[in-house]
């Protein structure tokens, strides 16, 4: 059966996603019955709407009945952020239907082919350009599962040049991994997360950068000091002896894969150009008043006219880019009603009027935690709901709503909030047995789940030390702009 283009939820993941979902939500509901009811005052400070932390009072039980938990979902779409999840919606689909086209008509696969053709022979520096390429694509276009259809090829170079299967999944799915988790402007999870925060989009993007180039650092050493040993012991592998078949199935790089094809040049300098404009979108957004507004709008219009416009240049043909668009559209589908069901939680509570009864309990323990060890929770809060819940977007309606004005009342910017959650969510997609990408690239290997893991705990400490080391300063710095 042919592999459809783009993003594809699994059956499993999906009923999985639903289940946890639906009983979030009546648990949401119990919650409105059970807790008195308060209110803050809300208060502009610089222009936004934020909490006056000294002004709560209990209220009267508004009138929710329980029939409306069931509707919540519908009902979040009439509510005051219901634009918001519309517009979120649209942009995603209109940015993951570009991906699914450049997936379909061969431009992604073509892009990776032409670092490898001009690198060829210099085998260290392919393996630190390679994974750079794909950790760019994470970052900055949010590119994750796409990249499962790109794994067979990046395995077969890796035996290639005298590696193995694991350097392979590592040049090419857990680099994607460590880039779409050090998000320079991934619109999946930060900029979801930042439109929610009403921060200007993408903004604090100098800091990511220099994330970026420290997990790229970190990651790239690991990769290259692994394939190092293989090279001076080939038994040093932790696959030596049990990938005998595999090495003769992955003897040489399919001819395809490397070979040069004007067209593709063309429809990825296009898409290059649209790629531009979308940096210069992002970048002048927060100093522009008539963009800042439309920014998001704006990304995913130009990820779609971009995607679309290669897909007919690569020579493909009509039918193809238009095949693509559909299934990827179609994988997305699903992720609809879990948004859906994601943002109706914090409806419920609003409707319920306990929400900020909630935040007031929360924010004297959080308090005295101080800034820092909370957010520092906020990053495992998003890492343990990580293995129940895989889609970032559902994610992000879940936690950003009610982790914001916690922030807000305890002394953590916003920004910082965000970071936290983007690390929580990104970085445990490859650590976790129910990642169905994870799952698929380990499938198309002798690699066994136990054995990945073994091979990438250390990578996962560094990587923890990192982000942990990032968030105390941005705590410290308060990574603004609020």
């Amino acid at each position: 059966m042919e592999q459809k283009a783009g993003a594809q939820i699994s059956q499993r993941a999906f009923f999985q996603s639903l289940a946890i979902l639906f009983v979030l939500m009546m648990v949401a509901g119990i919650l409105t019955l059970v807790i008195p009811a308060g209110q803050y005052a809300h208060i502009d400070v610089d222009g936004r709407q934020t909490i006056d932390p000294a002004s709560f009072k209990l209220i009267d039980h508004p009138n929710y009945p329980v029939w409306r938990w069931f509707i919540a979902p519908i009902e979040v779409l009439g509510s005051s952020s219901g634009l918001t999840v519309i517009v979120i919606i649209i942009v995603l689909f209109f940015a993951g239907g570009a991906f699914a086209v450049m997936d379909k008509t061969g431009t992604l696969r073509a892009f990776i082919g032409n670092i490898v053709r001009r690198f060829s022979g210099r085998k260290y520096t392919l393996l630190w350009v390679v994974a750079l390429a794909f950790m760019f694509l994470g970052a900055t276009l949010g590119t994750f599962e796409e990249v499962v259809l790109l794994v067979p090829l990046m395995i077969a170079l890796s035996y290639t040049l005298g590696w193995d299967a694991l350097v392979g999944l590592g040049m090419s799915i857990l680099a994607t991994n460590m880039g779409f988790s050090a998000a320079i402007s991934n619109p999946y999870t930060l900029g979801v997360s930042q439109q929610l925060a009403g921060l200007p989009l993408f903004s604090g993007a100098w800091f990511r950068v220099i994330i970026f180039v420290v997990i790229y650092l970190i990651f790239a050493s690991f990769l290259s000091g692994y394939a190092h040993k293989i090279d001076k012991d080939p038994k040093k592998s932790l696959l030596h002896g049990e990938d005998l078949a595999e090495r003769e199935k992955y003897k040489t790089v399919d001819a395809s894969f490397i070979a040069d094809d004007p067209k593709q040049d063309r429809a990825m300098q296009f898409f290059g150009l649209f790629v531009i404009l979308i940096f210069i979108s992002m970048l002048s957004a927060p100093f522009v008043p008539a963009i800042s507004d439309y920014a998001l709008p704006i990304v995913g219009i130009l990820f779609l006219i971009g995607g679309l416009g290669a897909g007919f240049i690569s020579g493909a043909g009509r039918r193809v880019v238009w095949q693509g668009l559909i299934e990827g559209w179609g994988g997305l589908a699903p992720s609809v009603p879990l948004i859906l069901m994601a943002a109706s939680i914090r409806f419920i509570i609003d409707s319920g009027g306990v929400t900020d009864t909630i935040l007031h309990a929360a924010a004297d323990p959080f308090t005295k935690l101080g800034a820092f060890p909370a957010a520092i929770v906020i990053y495992g809060l998003a890492l343990g709901i990580e293995f129940f819940i895989a889609s970032g977007s559902a994610k992000a309606f879940l936690m950003m709503p009610i982790v914001l004005p916690l922030a807000d009342l305890i002394g953590v910017t916003r920004q910082t909030a965000v970071l936290a959650y983007i690390f929580g969510d990104g970085f445990s997609n490859l650590a976790y047995p129910t990642n169905p990408v994870l799952l698929i690239s380990l499938g198309l290997t002798v690699v066994s789940y136990p054995k990945w893991l073994r091979w990438t705990a250390k990578l996962w400490l560094w990587v923890i030390l990192a982000t942990v080391a990032f968030l105390g300063i941005a705590v410290a710095i308060g990574l603004g702009p609020f």
